[in-house]
């Protein structure tokens, strides 16, 4: 492959946008020994996450949370940075086999590390889990349409956008429209 800088914006394949640029993060399993640095960090990320997401909030909700990793229909990861805080989450879920192979990133970043590249470079690392070791063939991340930020990342990483669902997901008390984004196995070869 060709040096990016000689590279045209529509050469750059899925199998180069994978690719881990830097170690800037470690992804680990969720686990209860990280219980109080979640919290923290979910409480210090309130305003961030607003009405985007609706992260676990008390210690109750935190390790049913973890005991939900342990079926078959979920896996989930923290996105920590070199020197090992927590910067964010992005979970697998809704895990369906068969002939879909199929599951629903979701994602948040934690402050102060939000904007930084750690969840696009724990994004990239999850896609090749989820392809790899998980077997999916399609990853959807499902982002309200105001959400510029996070339909930047996943764009950038070359999902593509579906469609509208209405009134998809209850956040903060409402009925939330989202855009449904896409990525297969097959995306990763490029064209």
């Amino acid at each position: 492959m060709p040096p990016m800088a000689d590279m045209l914006p529509c050469e750059l394949t899925m199998t180069w946008r994978l690719e881990s640029i830097t170690d800037m993060v470690i992804v680990e399993a969720p686990s209860l020994r990280r219980e109080r640095e979640f919290l923290e960090a979910v409480r210090r990320s309130r305003r961030l996450h607003g009405r985007w997401v609706d992260p676990p909030r008390t210690s109750t909700q935190y390790r049913a949370y973890v005991r939900r990793l342990r079926g078959p229909k979920r896996y989930g990861h923290f996105i920590c940075t070199e020197a090992g805080e927590l910067a964010g989450v992005i979970n697998v879920n809704d895990i369906v086999r068969g002939a879909f192979q199929s599951g629903s990133l979701g994602f948040y970043a934690f402050v102060p590390h939000a904007g930084r590249g750690y969840m696009r470079e724990g994004l990239q690392r999850v896609l090749r889990l989820a392809f790899g070791k998980y077997k999916l063939h399609r990853v959807e991340a499902n982002i309200q349409p105001d959400n510029v930020r996070s339909m930047r990342l996943v764009r950038g990483l070359g999902f593509r956008r579906e469609g509208r669902s209405t009134r998809y997901l209850k956040l903060a008390g409402q009925w939330r429209d989202h855009e449904r984004w896409a990525l297969t196995i097959e995306d990763l070869d490029g064209p």
